[in-house]
């Protein structure tokens, strides 16, 4: 028999909120002052965006982290974002739908993220989803951050849950590796920021779906099983 599911938890950027509106914006402001011309699109600037700031710097200003400019460019990028967390930042349509829907069963949800705690904690404050979480796990909380499991595991303590008996879901490679590492069950997101070089099916995911309406048809039906 299936356990029963004693927790749903996500990865943040990607999963849970479309955060790349404001990350396409600050990146484009950047390159702006800095007098920088690309063609980048927005979609390509959205594939990195799972990758974190060092990633989308390099990717607008075609340098590496070895360059004396990167770090000079990443920080000021960093103040950027941190002045419009939750400008255009928004719950990826039918996600809200869904965590009421969670709630209302009394599963407990959390996040589990590698956004460092300064933007996170603000960001869901703003988005009056803070109060609303039973845990938010960020870099910080952890000695090692995702793909190892410490912060997962670390979510289940403090949710009181086993985590056979948690779903962990998100976008990247990382998070499924830290969830199977926990021996939860893991989803990936096939709406979230996918980088092109790195397919979902080769990730290991127990499942994949397509958009929020099949998450929430898998997350239904697991909680009536």
């Amino acid at each position: 028999m299936t356990p029963p599911l004693e927790a749903v938890l996500f990865d943040l950027d990607g999963t849970l909120l479309d955060t790349a509106p404001d990350f396409i914006a600050v990146l484009r402001a950047l390159m702006t002052e800095h007098q920088i011309e690309s063609g980048l699109s927005d979609l390509q600037i959205r594939s990195h965006v799972s990758h974190g700031s060092g990633a989308l710097v390099s990717l607008g200003f075609d340098i590496d982290t070895g360059d004396q400019r990167f770090e000079p460019l990443r920080e000021q990028f960093l103040e950027l974002y941190a002045a419009r967390l939750s400008e255009s930042t928004r719950l990826f349509p039918g996600i809200e739908a869904l965590l009421v829907n969670i709630e209302q069963q009394n599963i407990p949800w959390g996040i589990i993220t590698n956004k460092p705690e300064r933007y996170a904690t603000p960001l869901l404050d703003d988005l009056n989803l803070l109060a609303r979480t039973h845990t938010l796990i960020c870099p910080e909380h952890v000695s090692n951050a995702k793909p190892d499991p410490e912060s997962l595991l670390l979510a289940c303590s403090q949710i009181n849950c086993n985590p056979r008996n948690a779903v962990y879901i998100g976008d990247h490679r990382r998070d499924i590796e830290a969830g199977n590492r926990a021996e939860m069950e893991t989803i990936a997101v096939l709406y979230g920021y996918i980088d092109s070089n790195d397919p979902p099916h080769t990730w290991g995911a127990d499942t994949s779906v397509e958009d929020v309406a099949a998450l929430t048809d898998w997350i239904g039906q697991r909680i009536a099983t």
